[in-house]
């Protein structure tokens, strides 16, 4: 089976090519039969043609509510939060820095933009433009819970730097959890229940918009799967996008107070560390610290002990731990499996919030 390893899109551009199929020559037939052909074959060129309408009015729709950031060292896309002129982006496009030069993806002079936060734990930002250009407007977010297999999305944003671009796919999965690495600028957060599309992103779609056919915004373009049996590069059709509503909850809550409060995401409210095995291989995740009156502490654990499941998931690395934990909520019970020396003990956590 081959490994998929996952990297930053934060620009070479997909083109999709709808191919068709002709029949041979039919036998001569009734009238009434030649007719109900000609129909048939008719509605074919009309649907395709629906469809292409709808890609173009949600083009129409959407792009102006989609931006090229450059920062810097790196380049991506945002999203058009409200009419003040937020903006939402992820934060390996944003990294350390302050300030930015933003230009929509319809055209025109570039202008600044200011940091507002960032929450590298669930890879977002907002930034603040100085001002709003004429024709920019604010985009519509989707729900999230009516996002399903199957749905026809299109991915928006500044692939390589060709602003404006858009590609075509589907949603191909969703409750996805990935984590990043941390080169490239990446932050090494584990995201709970992205969406995973076939539509292409690339570096540059970072921080852009994945968009339904409602013109709505479902989720922000983050992360691409690469294969190392192809030296490291991409595997194509498989991107994924943080769904619209954590969107919201990080965007809402740094607009408002600068910082995010309420996270909604599990932990275990440990410091932990990958321990091995005699053979050197990954083994579980020891507790360096419990803070106290965390949902480790509570439930007896402590510094030593060294955890090797969490509910049904085998632990073995702190990636393994954050990636049982991001479908998670706070609040949720589990069993945690943990060895305090040679014996090995079992605790129902009530989990925290990070």
């Amino acid at each position: 089976m081959r490994r998929l390893l996952f990297s930053l899109a934060a620009g070479t551009c997909a083109a999709a090519l709808l191919a068709g199929c002709a029949a041979g020559t039919a036998p001569r037939a009734e009238p009434a039969a030649d007719t109900g052909r000609s129909t048939q074959a008719a509605a074919a060129p009309r649907s395709a043609n629906e469809l292409q309408d709808d890609y173009q009015a949600v083009i129409r729709n959407v792009l102006p509510s989609v931006v090229q950031i450059d920062a810097s060292e790196s380049l991506g896309s945002g999203v058009v939060y409200d009419a003040k002129g937020h903006v939402v982006t992820n934060a390996h496009v944003v990294g350390r820095e302050r300030s930015f030069k933003v230009t929509a993806a319809t055209g025109g002079q570039p202008v600044t933009a200011r940091l507002v936060a960032s929450y590298p734990e669930q890879d977002l930002a907002v930034i603040k433009l100085d001002s709003v250009p004429q024709g920019l407007k604010p985009a519509r977010l989707g729900d999230s819970g009516k996002v399903d297999m199957g749905q026809i999305v299109l991915a928006m944003g500044s692939p390589l730097g060709l602003s404006g671009s858009v590609t075509q796919g589907i949603v191909s999965a969703t409750g996805r959890t990935v984590s990043e690495g941390r080169t490239g600028g990446g932050t090494g957060a584990t995201i709970g229940n992205m969406v995973q599309t076939s539509a292409a992103i690339n570096p540059g779609n970072s921080g852009g918009a994945l968009v339904n056919l409602d013109s709505e915004v479902i989720g922000i373009p983050t992360l691409a799967a690469t294969d190392p049996e192809l030296g490291g590069g991409s595997a194509p059709g498989i991107g994924f996008a943080i769904p619209a509503s954590m969107v919201k909850t990080v965007a809402d809550q740094i607009i408002a107070t600068g910082k995010v409060t309420d996270s909604g995401r599990a932990a275990l409210n440990i410091t932990g560390r990958t321990v091995l095995d005699d053979s050197y291989e990954p083994a579980g995740v020891a507790i360096v610290e419990a803070q106290p009156d965390g949902a480790a502490a509570k439930a007896g654990m402590r510094a030593g002990d060294v955890i090797t499941k969490v509910a049904d998931d085998p632990i073995t690395t702190i990636t393994s731990l954050s990636e049982s934990l991001a479908p998670r909520k706070p609040g949720d019970k589990v069993t945690v499996v943990y060895t305090r020396g040679t014996a090995e003990h079992k605790a129902e956590v009530t989990l925290g919030e990070i």
